[in-house]
């Protein structure tokens, strides 16, 4: 089972719902596999302390132009094809602006002559390791790279396949989200009881409903809000799988690095609770 952790919005406390529950299902003999999709500032080996490998480059592929074979303004096949505007006909040549490049190789395909071979851009590292008997994976994104999510996908192809298989996924509902998500059989979305939680929940709940995707809601720092969320849910037909009680000695602990789910009293019992509830939800959907 792949069970993605989203949020409409950084700082809901995606990450603390991720590792506690990850480290939860492990407690009960589950075997279990992390991925750390946010690979822009990826956060989740500080709380479950992975021994992590060395790290492996990742590359995009980018096209190459070989100007004596290129037959140049008579073609222009390439740059007319581009989507992403990454090739651009100057001084009586193909210009590349790798940083613009998606990666697809349709310009490749496209060229008459042969004249594009692959090259390759530098998006960051992935490495893999383990955090106790949970298999662990993360990205690092190159500074400076503004697209994450082949990133993402390369640290999705290489995490170890596991009974079940936690991703924490970037927040928001743009592209690096989607990447996240694909393929995965249940989204967590994790809220907070505010009017800011609340507007970008229903942000991502549309996301989902717009993918088809099953998906629930858990609500973090239950209690320092008001209710709008609840009935948001209600009024959505969205399930609402577990809610964890706003606590300063939660906040304290999660600032050293330390889990939650066995120190906190409520916790434990809400992760059975969130557990017993995507159980639900995935077999009834299957």
């Amino acid at each position: 089972m792949k069970i993605a952790i989203a949020s409409g919005k950084g700082g809901t406390g995606k990450t603390t719902v991720a590792v506690n529950f990850a480290a939860y299902l492990e407690s009960l003999g589950k075997s279990v596999s992390f991925t750390d999709c946010d690979v822009e500032e990826p956060n989740a080996h500080f709380f479950l302390n992975p021994e992590l490998s060395e790290e492996k480059d990742e590359f995009l592929p980018v096209p190459a132009i070989d100007e004596e074979k290129c037959i140049g303004e008579s073609c222009k096949k390439c740059i007319e094809l581009c989507r992403f505007k990454s090739l651009i006909w100057m001084v009586d040549s193909v210009l590349s602006f790798s940083e613009l490049c998606h990666g697809c190789g349709l310009c490749e395909l496209a060229c008459p002559a042969d004249a594009i071979s692959d090259g390759k851009r530098l998006i960051g590292t992935t490495s893999t390791g383990k955090a106790g008997n949970i298999d662990f994976s993360r990205g690092l994104l190159r500074i400076g790279e503004a697209m994450s999510p082949p990133l993402i996908k390369a640290v999705k192809d290489i995490s170890p396949r596991a009974e079940i298989n936690i991703l924490d996924c970037p927040p928001g509902t743009s592209c690096p989200v989607v990447e996240s998500i694909d393929d995965t059989d249940f989204v967590v979305l994790v809220t907070e009881p505010t009017p800011f939680g609340l507007h970008d929940l229903n942000l991502a709940v549309q996301l989902m409903q717009t993918l088809n995707m099953p998906c629930g809601v858990v609500i973090n720092r239950a209690g320092m809000g008001d209710d709008r969320v609840e009935k948001y849910l209600a009024e959505k037909n969205v399930p609402l799988l577990g809610s964890l009680p706003h606590s300063r000695e939660a906040a304290s602990r999660y600032s050293e690095g330390n889990l939650l789910y066995e120190n906190i009293p409520g916790f434990k019992d809400e992760f059975a609770k969130i557990w017993s509830s995507i159980q639900e939800h995935v077999s009834g959907a299957q």
